[in-house]
Protein backbone atom coordinates (compact mmCIF):
# COMPACT_ATOMS: atom_id res chain seq x y z
CA UNK A 1 0.00 0.00 0.00
CA UNK A 2 1.53 3.00 -1.18
CA UNK A 3 1.96 6.54 0.98
CA UNK A 4 -1.33 7.94 -1.44
CA UNK A 5 -3.22 5.83 0.21
CA UNK A 6 -3.03 6.63 3.51
CA UNK A 7 -3.53 10.54 2.35
CA UNK A 8 -6.59 11.84 4.26
CA UNK A 9 -8.82 13.17 1.83
CA UNK A 10 -9.82 16.90 1.93
CA UNK A 11 -12.79 16.77 4.30
CA UNK A 12 -10.68 14.51 6.46
CA UNK A 13 -7.77 16.51 6.50
CA UNK A 14 -9.79 19.48 7.42
CA UNK A 15 -11.99 18.23 10.08
CA UNK A 16 -8.84 16.58 11.39
CA UNK A 17 -6.95 20.12 12.08
CA UNK A 18 -10.62 21.75 13.22
CA UNK A 19 -10.46 19.26 16.30
CA UNK A 20 -9.84 20.31 20.03
CA UNK A 21 -7.46 18.64 21.85
CA UNK A 22 -10.37 18.26 25.05
CA UNK A 23 -11.14 16.28 28.13
CA UNK A 24 -13.34 14.45 26.29
CA UNK A 25 -14.67 13.45 22.91
CA UNK A 26 -18.08 15.57 22.14
CA UNK A 27 -21.42 13.85 21.13
CA UNK A 28 -23.73 16.85 21.64
CA UNK A 29 -23.63 20.33 20.23
CA UNK A 30 -23.70 22.05 23.75
CA UNK A 31 -21.61 20.04 26.49
CA UNK A 32 -20.52 22.28 29.31
CA UNK A 33 -18.76 19.28 30.48
CA UNK A 34 -16.04 19.29 27.98
CA UNK A 35 -12.72 21.82 28.55
CA UNK A 36 -10.99 22.53 24.94
CA UNK A 37 -7.52 22.38 26.33
CA UNK A 38 -5.83 23.89 23.52
CA UNK A 39 -7.65 27.17 23.44
CA UNK A 40 -7.65 27.26 27.20
CA UNK A 41 -3.37 26.97 27.05
CA UNK A 42 -2.76 29.02 23.52
CA UNK A 43 -5.22 31.60 25.48
CA UNK A 44 -3.16 31.89 28.72
CA UNK A 45 -0.08 31.59 26.60
CA UNK A 46 -0.94 34.74 24.85
CA UNK A 47 -1.81 36.31 28.20
CA UNK A 48 1.41 36.11 29.56
CA UNK A 49 3.34 37.03 26.68
CA UNK A 50 1.18 40.08 26.39
CA UNK A 51 1.74 41.14 29.82
CA UNK A 52 5.51 40.44 29.57
CA UNK A 53 5.53 42.52 26.36
CA UNK A 54 3.30 45.95 28.41
CA UNK A 55 6.27 44.77 31.33
CA UNK A 56 9.19 44.94 29.32
CA UNK A 57 7.72 48.63 27.65
CA UNK A 58 7.22 50.23 30.99
CA UNK A 59 10.75 48.98 32.11
CA UNK A 60 12.55 49.84 28.86
CA UNK A 61 10.96 53.18 28.56
CA UNK A 62 12.64 56.54 28.61
CA UNK A 63 12.14 59.94 28.53
CA UNK A 64 14.29 60.51 25.78
CA UNK A 65 14.20 59.61 21.48
CA UNK A 66 12.31 56.42 21.92
CA UNK A 67 13.38 53.03 20.58
CA UNK A 68 10.90 51.35 18.10
CA UNK A 69 9.17 49.23 20.22
CA UNK A 70 8.80 51.90 22.67
CA UNK A 71 6.98 54.21 20.15
CA UNK A 72 5.28 51.47 19.63
CA UNK A 73 3.34 51.30 22.30
CA UNK A 74 3.06 54.22 23.30
CA UNK A 75 1.24 54.93 19.80
CA UNK A 76 -1.08 51.69 21.00
CA UNK A 77 -1.36 53.11 24.43
CA UNK A 78 -2.28 56.54 23.44
CA UNK A 79 -4.94 55.42 20.59
CA UNK A 80 -6.45 53.33 23.40
CA UNK A 81 -6.37 56.23 25.79
CA UNK A 82 -8.14 58.86 23.34
CA UNK A 83 -10.80 55.83 22.44
CA UNK A 84 -11.39 55.62 26.13
CA UNK A 85 -11.84 59.64 26.85
CA UNK A 86 -14.25 59.77 23.94
CA UNK A 87 -16.96 56.88 24.97
CA UNK A 88 -16.52 56.53 28.65
CA UNK A 89 -17.66 59.45 30.83
CA UNK A 90 -16.27 58.96 34.05
CA UNK A 91 -13.55 57.25 36.48
CA UNK A 92 -11.06 55.50 33.49
CA UNK A 93 -8.16 54.64 35.88
CA UNK A 94 -9.58 50.58 35.68
CA UNK A 95 -11.14 50.85 31.95
CA UNK A 96 -8.39 52.19 30.25
CA UNK A 97 -6.13 49.90 31.14
CA UNK A 98 -8.59 46.95 30.54
CA UNK A 99 -9.28 48.31 26.81
CA UNK A 100 -5.70 48.10 26.67
CA UNK A 101 -5.48 44.52 27.59
CA UNK A 102 -8.28 43.43 25.60
CA UNK A 103 -6.77 44.83 22.60
CA UNK A 104 -3.80 43.14 23.05
CA UNK A 105 -4.81 39.61 24.16
CA UNK A 106 -7.07 39.31 21.42
CA UNK A 107 -4.62 40.99 18.73
CA UNK A 108 -2.05 38.06 20.42
CA UNK A 109 -4.30 35.42 19.89
CA UNK A 110 -5.67 36.03 16.27
CA UNK A 111 -2.02 36.50 15.42
CA UNK A 112 -1.58 32.37 16.13
CA UNK A 113 -3.12 31.89 12.95
CA UNK A 114 0.29 33.07 10.56
CA UNK A 115 1.66 29.58 11.92
CA UNK A 116 1.42 27.23 9.31
CA UNK A 117 -1.67 25.07 9.39
CA UNK A 118 0.38 22.04 9.33
CA UNK A 119 2.76 22.97 12.01
CA UNK A 120 1.06 21.34 15.12
CA UNK A 121 0.16 18.15 13.14
CA UNK A 122 3.80 17.81 12.22
CA UNK A 123 5.13 17.98 15.59
CA UNK A 124 2.38 15.69 17.11
CA UNK A 125 3.42 13.03 14.23
CA UNK A 126 6.98 13.40 15.11
CA UNK A 127 6.11 12.79 18.65
CA UNK A 128 3.94 9.83 18.46
CA UNK A 129 0.90 11.72 18.75
CA UNK A 130 -0.67 12.32 15.43
CA UNK A 131 -4.25 11.45 16.01
CA UNK A 132 -4.54 14.16 18.81
CA UNK A 133 -6.49 17.14 17.58
CA UNK A 134 -5.44 20.31 18.48
CA UNK A 135 -5.82 23.97 17.53
CA UNK A 136 -3.74 26.71 18.17
CA UNK A 137 -6.24 30.22 17.13
CA UNK A 138 -8.11 30.76 20.48
CA UNK A 139 -10.41 32.94 18.99
CA UNK A 140 -11.56 30.65 16.30
CA UNK A 141 -13.07 28.69 18.85
CA UNK A 142 -16.35 29.72 20.12
CA UNK A 143 -15.97 28.77 23.47
CA UNK A 144 -12.93 31.19 24.08
CA UNK A 145 -15.14 34.11 22.81
CA UNK A 146 -17.46 33.38 24.23
CA UNK A 147 -15.94 33.15 27.37
CA UNK A 148 -14.28 36.60 26.66
CA UNK A 149 -17.92 38.21 25.98
CA UNK A 150 -19.19 36.59 29.55
CA UNK A 151 -16.40 38.33 31.19
CA UNK A 152 -17.47 41.89 29.74
CA UNK A 153 -21.04 41.59 30.35
CA UNK A 154 -19.79 40.96 34.10
CA UNK A 155 -18.06 43.58 34.01
CA UNK A 156 -21.25 45.39 32.59
CA UNK A 157 -23.33 44.12 35.43
CA UNK A 158 -20.24 45.38 37.52
CA UNK A 159 -20.30 49.28 36.62
CA UNK A 160 -24.14 49.06 36.44
CA UNK A 161 -24.70 48.46 39.80
CA UNK A 162 -21.03 50.87 41.03
CA UNK A 163 -22.61 53.71 39.14
CA UNK A 164 -26.11 53.27 39.75
CA UNK A 165 -26.27 51.47 42.53
CA UNK A 166 -28.43 48.47 43.18
CA UNK A 167 -31.34 49.86 43.59
CA UNK A 168 -30.88 51.83 40.83
CA UNK A 169 -30.05 49.11 38.58
CA UNK A 170 -32.89 47.02 39.33
CA UNK A 171 -35.23 50.38 38.56
CA UNK A 172 -33.52 50.78 35.18
CA UNK A 173 -34.12 47.08 34.38
CA UNK A 174 -37.81 47.26 35.04
CA UNK A 175 -38.48 51.17 34.39
CA UNK A 176 -36.36 51.75 30.75
CA UNK A 177 -37.05 52.16 28.54
CA UNK A 178 -41.34 52.46 28.50
CA UNK A 179 -42.05 53.45 32.09
CA UNK A 180 -42.09 51.63 35.46
CA UNK A 181 -46.07 50.62 33.91
CA UNK A 182 -44.65 48.48 31.46
CA UNK A 183 -42.23 46.89 33.71
CA UNK A 184 -42.84 43.19 32.67
CA UNK A 185 -41.72 44.10 29.03
CA UNK A 186 -39.16 45.95 30.16
CA UNK A 187 -37.23 43.74 31.86
CA UNK A 188 -37.82 41.68 28.82
CA UNK A 189 -36.59 44.05 26.83
CA UNK A 190 -33.29 45.19 28.98
CA UNK A 191 -32.41 41.32 29.18
CA UNK A 192 -32.45 40.32 25.90
CA UNK A 193 -30.37 43.18 25.21
CA UNK A 194 -27.56 42.41 27.55
CA UNK A 195 -27.75 38.70 26.36
CA UNK A 196 -27.30 39.77 22.31
CA UNK A 197 -24.83 41.89 23.59
CA UNK A 198 -22.90 38.90 24.72
CA UNK A 199 -23.53 36.54 21.84
CA UNK A 200 -23.09 39.17 18.95
CA UNK A 201 -19.50 40.27 20.95
CA UNK A 202 -18.65 36.58 20.74
CA UNK A 203 -19.96 35.49 17.54
CA UNK A 204 -18.32 37.96 15.58
CA UNK A 205 -14.97 37.52 16.35
CA UNK A 206 -15.38 34.09 16.27
CA UNK A 207 -17.20 34.11 12.99
CA UNK A 208 -14.09 36.08 11.32
CA UNK A 209 -11.16 33.86 12.93
CA UNK A 210 -12.96 30.90 11.56
CA UNK A 211 -13.41 31.64 8.67
CA UNK A 212 -10.07 32.94 8.47
CA UNK A 213 -8.66 29.73 9.63
CA UNK A 214 -10.85 27.85 7.23
CA UNK A 215 -9.44 29.69 4.35
CA UNK A 216 -5.85 28.72 5.02
CA UNK A 217 -6.81 25.39 5.92
CA UNK A 218 -8.00 25.12 1.41
CA UNK A 219 -5.38 26.90 0.62
CA UNK A 220 -2.97 24.51 2.08
CA UNK A 221 -5.33 22.15 0.15
CA UNK A 222 -4.46 23.69 -2.89
CA UNK A 223 -1.12 23.22 -2.82
CA UNK A 224 -0.93 19.52 -1.79
CA UNK A 225 -1.85 19.45 -5.22
CA UNK A 226 0.88 17.59 -7.50
CA UNK A 227 0.85 20.25 -10.11
CA UNK A 228 3.03 23.24 -10.68
CA UNK A 229 -0.47 25.04 -10.92
CA UNK A 230 -1.51 23.93 -7.43
CA UNK A 231 1.85 24.93 -6.11
CA UNK A 232 2.27 28.54 -7.77
CA UNK A 233 -1.53 28.79 -6.78
CA UNK A 234 -0.76 28.26 -3.12
CA UNK A 235 2.32 30.29 -3.06
CA UNK A 236 0.09 33.46 -4.67
CA UNK A 237 -2.95 32.76 -2.65
CA UNK A 238 -1.22 32.05 0.57
CA UNK A 239 0.53 35.32 0.34
CA UNK A 240 -2.11 37.27 -1.01
CA UNK A 241 -4.66 36.36 2.17
CA UNK A 242 -1.85 36.40 4.81
CA UNK A 243 -1.28 39.97 3.97
CA UNK A 244 -4.87 40.92 3.92
CA UNK A 245 -5.38 38.52 7.11
CA UNK A 246 -2.87 40.92 9.32
CA UNK A 247 -5.70 43.67 8.41
CA UNK A 248 -8.53 40.95 9.82
CA UNK A 249 -6.18 40.15 12.67
CA UNK A 250 -5.81 43.91 13.86
CA UNK A 251 -9.12 44.97 13.13
CA UNK A 252 -10.71 42.17 14.93
CA UNK A 253 -9.27 42.88 18.37
CA UNK A 254 -9.35 46.86 17.45
CA UNK A 255 -13.72 46.12 16.88
CA UNK A 256 -13.37 44.27 19.93
CA UNK A 257 -12.16 46.58 22.30
CA UNK A 258 -14.18 48.87 21.01
CA UNK A 259 -17.47 47.17 21.44
CA UNK A 260 -16.10 46.35 25.23
CA UNK A 261 -15.69 50.54 25.88
CA UNK A 262 -18.89 51.08 24.29
CA UNK A 263 -20.60 48.29 26.19
CA UNK A 264 -18.59 49.75 29.85
CA UNK A 265 -19.86 53.17 28.54
CA UNK A 266 -23.50 52.66 28.54
CA UNK A 267 -23.16 50.99 31.92
CA UNK A 268 -22.19 54.37 33.09
CA UNK A 269 -24.97 56.17 31.80
CA UNK A 270 -28.83 55.97 32.93
CA UNK A 271 -31.61 55.59 30.13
Amino acid sequence: MTAADHAPTASEYIVHHLGHFSSQHQTKIVDFSIVNVDTIFWSVFCGVVGCLLMYLAARKATSGVPGRFQAFVEMVVEMVEDQSKAIVHGDRTFIAPLALTVFVWVALMNSLDFLPVDLVSGIMRLAGLGEIHHRIVPTADLNGTLGIALGVLALMLYYSVKIKGAGGFIHELFAAPFGIWLAPFNLLLNIIEFAAKTVSLGMRLFGNMYAGELLFLLIALLGSAATAFGFVGHVIAGSIWAIFHILIVLLQAFIFMMLTLVYLGQAHEAH
